[in-house]
């Protein structure tokens, strides 16, 4: 079906070889303000030109603080666990010619591959929301790619900082498992959602688990930030799935490998199905104009409504051009509405194409709508993401949107879009 267009994603060519991309739910294919170096939607994680990657090797128990300076000035990768002011077990780290790794997190600096600010619900009118306090770690997390097929992924808890050091203070969650490695969770943790069936349709939620800086599974936390870790879960791994989403308490990444990119629509197929629509001529059954999506930049930008912008009665599904009934202004969200055409009440807002293909569990055409945001795509994927369980704050977890992470209706996620053809 979109088979003319599939070299976006896999033509034969020398580029290197991608692992996978992490995606950031509650963007529509890109940041407000335009994607910026190493700030951006989405980040592509290639196969590099030398290893970087590392792996555990020597371990010492300090006692005094000269100690810990002496292993640090040796330049290699490390992870300090503070047991107590008086000792400290540093495990350092040696190079792996095997793997490949890339950084996460909140920090600009240079250990730092893709910078992750918080996700604001919604907030995509152009201009980036201040965060006063951000709870994603400076060094969130860290994923370990296998540079030899099948490029297996794996991803752990907290990242290495420009000392190339990893810290684990007094207050952090940590402790000595029975085989006598060290090993913690960071402040907020990294929760892995793992869909049962990988991602697609007939896929189910999978249970959120967190895992700790060694990359082992544990149920969890009573609370995101509470001391006691989790109960270990020994028959799950670290290993990301397509579909897997990571959450860093404030941003949730969604990872999609190589194989599972080749299979959603392309840019050019989400602009044929936008073409095809606005093509048929859909018209407002009030006022008999025709309708017409924005363009896919415009979509991403949420630029300023255009006069043929579709809209749509939330709760019965009528699609229909805005009319103002004379007491309601189109800067007021989610107003109660009744359909002329059904007489049934509820919000009533413009319809915007998502336009972020990785979020499409098929490349269906964009029949339905989320609700209450309005962002339209395929039937399969609005069902998908309406049964996703995301993390929100530090304890509670709801469906939303993934082109706005718009909390989703609690009666009903999604709306079938009822078009009018034209009458001539």
């Amino acid at each position: 079906m979109f088979s003319s267009s599939q070299e976006e994603h896999c033509a034969p060519s020398k580029d290197p070889v991608k692992y996978g991309e992490l995606v950031v739910l509650g963007y529509n294919g890109s940041l407000p303000n335009g994607d910026r170096g190493r700030r951006k939607s989405r980040f592509a994680l290639l196969k590099r030109t030398k290893a970087n990657g590392v792996k555990p090797s020597t371990v010492h128990i300090l006692n005094t603080p000269q100690d810990s300076k002496v292993v640090n000035c040796k330049g290699q990768h490390s992870i300090s666990y503070t047991l107590s002011r008086h000792q400290t077990v540093v495990v350092e780290y040696s190079h792996d010619k095997d793997t490949d790794m890339f950084q996460i997190g909140r920090s600009t600096e240079n250990p730092i591959d893709f910078v992750v600010t918080d996700t604001v619900a919604g907030g995509q009118d152009g201009e980036e929301t201040q965060i006063t306090q951000s709870t994603i770690s400076r060094f969130a997390c860290r994923v370990v790619c296998e540079r030899s097929p099948p490029y297996t992924a794996r991803i752990y808890a907290a990242g290495f900082d420009s000392s190339k050091n990893i810290f684990l203070g007094e207050k952090a969650a940590k402790w000595k498992n029975p085989d006598g490695h060290m090993d913690g969770l960071t402040t907020n943790g990294v929760l892995v959602m793992h869909p049962k069936g990988g991602f697609m349709e007939e896929s189910k939620p999978g249970v959120w688990r967190e895992i700790s800086v060694c990359g082992d599974v544990y149920t969890l936390r009573e609370t995101r930030s509470a001391q006691t870790p989790g109960k270990l879960v020994e028959n799950e791994s670290n290993v990301l799935q397509d579909g897997s989403l990571v959450d860093l308490c404030g941003a949730t990444l969604l990872w999609r490998t190589a194989e599972g990119l080749f299979h959603t629509p392309t840019q050019k197929h989400l602009e044929a199905l936008r073409q095809e629509i606005n093509a048929a001529r859909p018209q407002c059954p009030v006022g008999l104009n025709t309708l017409a999506f924005p363009s896919m930049q415009r979509s991403r930008a949420l630029s300023s409504l255009e006069d043929k912008q579709p809209w749509v009665y939330l709760a019965c599904g009528h699609v229909h051009g805005y009319h103002n009934w004379g007491h309601r202004s189109e800067r007021e969200p989610n107003t109660q509405r009744e359909c002329p055409m059904c007489r049934v009440v509820g919000p009533y807002v413009p319809l915007w194409l998502g336009c972020e293909p990785a979020f499409y569990v098929d490349t269906g055409a964009p029949t339905h709508a989320f609700v209450p945001c309005g962002h339209v795509c395929s039937e399969k994927s609005v069902k998908y993401w309406s049964e996703i369980p995301l993390p929100h704050g530090t304890h509670a977890f709801h469906a939303a949107c993934p082109f706005c992470a718009t909390q989703l209706g609690p009666s009903q996620g999604w709306s079938k879009l009822i078009f009018q053809g034209p009458v001539d």
